[in-house]
Parts: structure tokens; sequence; C-alpha cells
């Protein structure tokens, strides 16, 4: 299936790639875990109930220190199986609580072994994925997405600015690396409109390659960030998901369709995924 995917982009000059990512704590034994067993994570502490929807996650488990090398492995393979498939690269998810993040931040990761305590211990199971999927497929097809600023699924740091230019001179010891995506701090709202808060900027200068920021940005405001020199891309999530288009209707500056929080996250294949309208006319379905 990953393969047929793969090859819809190839024949309009796109490139596809894909993100690898291990859930944690996200992941309720009761609906996801095989065997009902506990997600994993750096910590056995449960994290907080979500207010919103009532979402109790399940307890996890602290990988033990020998089982790390076995999950650097997995996205190894993951990477390669992804660039067999058709895929142009992988994007390695470091961000919003998954697992690599759980370990990255102080305030969720409670190991006394070397991937807990210091900052370059914290960080230590992230580099060795970066490392072992560059070493498998090369530089030139990897990417990573991280949000040191971001609390969330209570992880979060006590000094994100350490921990993203860290691992920014950890991405810049490979040659050629494709990108770095990070997500802005949280935006203030003025008058209205919201303030770009530029804490990227730092990482932006340091880092020797792509830098794509993500935060919210509306159509001005991406447009503003890319000619002031603050990123090279800006990425698009959820106004993405609403306008399939959303390329053509920035082009024609054309309205969008507004997104429904409600659909995010189902497992239906359709609601909330496939199902918004394109602009009458649209050619690019």
């Amino acid at each position: 299936m990953l393969f047929c995917v793969a090859q819809l982009y190839h024949p309009h000059d796109r490139l596809i790639v894909t993100v690898l990512i291990l859930l944690s704590v996200y992941s309720n034994k009761t609906d996801f875990q095989p065997d009902g067993q506990a997600p994993i994570s750096s910590t056995d502490k449960q994290i907080t109930p979500n207010v919103e929807s009532g979402m109790v996650y399940s307890k996890p488990r602290q990988l033990e220190t020998d089982e790390i090398p076995l999950i650097v492995d997995d996205f190894r393979r993951a990477a390669r199986n992804a660039i067999e498939a058709g895929f142009d690269g992988v994007e390695i998810h470091g961000a919003h609580g998954c697992l690599l993040e759980q370990f990255m931040k102080d305030s969720s990761n409670d190991c006394t072994d070397e991937y807990g305590g210091s900052l370059e211990n914290r960080c230590r199971f992230a580099v060795e994925v970066i490392d072992a999927i560059v070493h498998e497929i090369g530089a030139d097809r990897v990417g990573i997405r991280l949000s040191p600023f971001v609390n969330y699924m209570d992880c979060f740091d006590s000094d994100p600015h350490a921990l993203g230019m860290y691992m920014v001179q950890q991405l810049n010891k490979h040659q050629g690396f494709v990108y770095c995506h990070m997500v802005e701090p949280r935006m203030a709202i003025v008058d209205g409109r919201r303030q770009i808060p530029h804490g990227l900027l730092p990482f932006r200068k340091a880092f020797n390659g792509t830098f794509i920021a993500a935060g919210v940005y509306d159509r001005e405001e991406g447009n503003k960030v890319v000619a002031d020199g603050y990123a090279d891309l800006v990425a698009y999530g959820r106004i993405f998901l609403a306008n399939p288009d959303l390329p053509k209707r920035f082009e024609l500056d054309s309205p969008l369709n507004k997104y429904d929080r409600n659909t995010f996250y189902t497992q239906d294949p359709v609601i909330g995924y496939t199902d918004y309208p394109f602009l009458e006319g649209s050619n690019a379905k």
C-alpha cells in the first residue's frame, strides 16, 4: 500500500517523505498495544488525563537500557523500508511528546542510566536514531521534526533553547542533512493577529541546512517569515488537511475551508481526511 501511495506523487514531479514515529504514551494498551502491554516511555509515571476529551492514558513502562538499541534498529529498518517503497526520504518525529522527545526533555525523563540526566544523555536516544538512519539511507534523505518549546503530554523542558541548540549541533555533524523542522513557541494574540515570537531564529541561524518553521501560520505570515529569512520553508498542518489544494488557494489568495477538529485523529478513512472540497474548477486533485 505504501508503494502505491508513493507512486502517486512522482509522475507530477513531486517529492514525498514519510514520518517515522513511535507514539509511546499516546498508545493506550486497551486499544493499540499488542496483548494489552503497557506503552513504553522514558518514565513509568502516568501522564495527566486530557480534560477536554476525557482521555485517560495508560501507565507506561520505562524502557530498559538494553531495549533501546533494538528500537534504534527498528527506526533504521523502517527508514530502509520507506525508501524501498518509493518514498524520497523520511522525517524523524522527535516532537509533541512522542518517544524520542520524552527522552529529550527533563520533565519526562527520569532514567538513571546513560539515557537520562544530562542534556547529552537525554538526547542520546534521538542522536543514535539519527545516526543509524543517516548511515542506512544517507543524510540527503533525512529530516527531523523537533518542538523544544512545546509543553504537551506532560513533556516539556526547563531549558528549551539549550535543548534545541544541542540537537541542531548534532544535525550539523551530518553533511547534507536535508532539513530541520521546528515548531514555534506558542504565539500570542494581539489585536486579533498572531504575533510570531521569533523563538526559532537562533536555531535557524545555527543550522547548516534547510530550516522549516511550523506554528499555525497563515498565508501572509508564512510569506513574511520566508521573505525575512526567518525560515526557508513553512509547514502547514490543519489548514492543509482541510484544503487539499492549499498551494493553489495560496497562489490565488482564495478562501480556505475551515477544518473540523472533531474529525482529527479518527479511524474513519474518509471523514475529515479526504472529504474536504477542492476549489471549483481546480485541477489539483
